[in-house]
C-alpha cells in the first residue's frame, strides 16, 4: 500500500513537472490552449492527490479497524473474568450459608477465594494494561477512546473484586476472633 502511495506522488511530481514544460513550451499568446493545458494538468494532480489521501487514510482505517477488533475481544475477556467471579460470595464460603436448588457450589476454602479473586483482579489489571499497548503505537483517537474505556472498565471491575476481598479479609478476621471466645 505505501508503494503505492510513493507511485501516486511520483506521479504527481510528474504531472506537475510535464505541465511546467508543456506551459514553457507553448505559445502564451494562445489564451485557450495555455487554459487547456494548465486545466487538465491541475485536475491530474487534484485526481492524483485525492487518491494519494485516500491511501494514507485507507492504511490508518484498516489498522484503526484491526485495533478496535483486538480492544473489543480485550473487553470481552474483561467481562468474562468478572462473570466468573460474580458467584464467588464471602459470606458464603466464610459463613456457609444455607443453599438453595440453584445456588452455585462454593468449594472453595476461604484462603483459595482471596487467591482466586486476587487473581482475577490481576488479570483485569493485565487486560487494561495489553489494551494500553495498542494506543503506544496508533495515534489514532478512536483508538485511544476505546483503550480508556477499557482501562477504565477494568479499573472499576477491579474495585469491585477488592470490596470482595476486603470484605473476605474481615470475615475471615471475625470468624477467627469468634472462634478463639
Amino acid at each position: 500500500m505505501r508503494l503505492g502511495i510513493y507511485l501516486l506522488l511520483a506521479s504527481i511530481l510528474t504531472v506537475f513537472f510535464a505541465l511546467l514544460f508543456s506551459l514553457r513550451g507553448s505559445d502564451l499568446r494562445e489564451a485557450g490552449a495555455f487554459i487547456q493545458a494548465l486545466e487538465a494538468g491541475l485536475s491530474s494532480i487534484f485526481f492524483i492527490g485525492a487518491s494519494t489521501i485516500f491511501l494514507i487514510s485507507w492504511e490508518s482505517r484498516i489498522k484503526r479497524n484491526r485495533a478496535l477488533k483486538a480492544l473489543r475481544d480485550l473487553r470481552a475477556m474483561a467481562h468474562i473474568v468478572d462473570m466468573h467471579q460474580l458467584t464467588k460470595s464471602p459470606e458464603a464460603t466464610v459463613a456457609g450459608g444455607e443453599s438453595t436448588p440453584s445456588s452455585p457450589k462454593r468449594g472453595l476454602s476461604p484462603f483459595e477465594l482471596g487467591r482466586y479473586l486476587n487473581y482475577c483482579s490481576e488479570l483485569l489489571s493485565l487486560i487494561g494494561k495489553i489494551s494500553a499497548l495498542y494506543s503506544q503505537s496508533l495515534d489514532d483517537p478512536v483508538v485511544l477512546n476505546a483503550v480508556d474505556d477499557i482501562e477504565d472498565l477494568t479499573t472499576e471491575l477491579s474495585q469491585k473484586i477488592w470490596q470482595k476481598i476486603t470484605l473476605l479479609d474481615l470475615l475471615k478476621a471475625a470468624d477467627n476472633r469468634a472462634s478463639q471466645t
